[in-house]
């Protein structure tokens, strides 16, 4: 396995999916290098290729992993702890909780509201009837800062059946930014489907074995 090798062909892969862009757009896309189980050793080697921006699902595995890299880098969290972004808000309980935890050590916490719009039972995410009391939620919490949304698409066999989810999650997030400012992220993406996700508008992508190979 090579980091580079794979690291470029994932951002041939974006610049490909710009060209056939569904939405008239020239919005950076921020490509999150998804790291979880796999080491610092690898960690090092993304960045060091380019990487400006990892992703962890766990809090614990992170902390110990972060403090070891001696690397600058954005810090995503796609899980339910204080990180530099976290891109899943997905209920009025966790936002309140996570207002207290940043007021408790004066941040202001970046975070994406994460958007269940396949209605699929076994993955988190508000559905499009609870969201706007989610949205209310954020925006009153004095240590919360609402830049965007996330999803994950389901794992279709066929990956073009993601293709009306992507688009109806652009859809959203259009008419949500237009009352608002620094709404910047739509979240959308993973290894199998991030193509498919920036020609319908994704603006952030989350990638892991493709780049880095399977998990250990």
């Amino acid at each position: 396995m090579n980091v580079e090798e794979n690291f470029r062909a994932v951002l041939a892969g974006i610049d490909d999916a710009r060209q056939k862009r569904s939405v008239a757009s020239d919005e950076k896309i921020t490509l999150i290098v998804v790291t979880k189980n796999h080491g610092v050793e690898l960690m090092r080697e993304a960045i060091d290729v380019g990487a400006t921006d990892i992703g962890e699902n766990r809090v614990q595995e992170a902390s110990e992993k972060f403090p070891t890299l001696n690397r600058q880098v954005t810090r995503h969290l796609i899980g339910h702890q204080l990180f530099d972004v976290i891109q899943s808000v997905d209920s009025v309980h966790l936002a309140t909780a996570l207002d207290k935890a940043a007021a408790s050590i004066g941040k202001i916490q970046d975070v994406l509201i994460q958007v269940n719009i396949a209605r699929e039972e076994q993955k988190s995410g508000v559905t499009l009837e609870d969201l706007n009391s989610l949205i209310q939620t954020v925006d009153a919490a004095k240590n919360l800062r609402l830049r965007g949304l996330m999803m994950i698409a389901p794992n279709f066999e066929d990956v073009e059946n993601c293709r009306p989810l992507f688009r109806k999650m652009r859809k959203l997030f259009d008419e949500l930014k237009t009352s608002r400012q620094a709404f910047d992220f739509l979240s959308m993406g993973m290894s199998h489907d991030y193509q498919i996700a920036v020609e319908e508008g994704a603006n952030v992508v989350r990638i892991g074995t493709a780049i880095l190979g399977s998990r250990t």
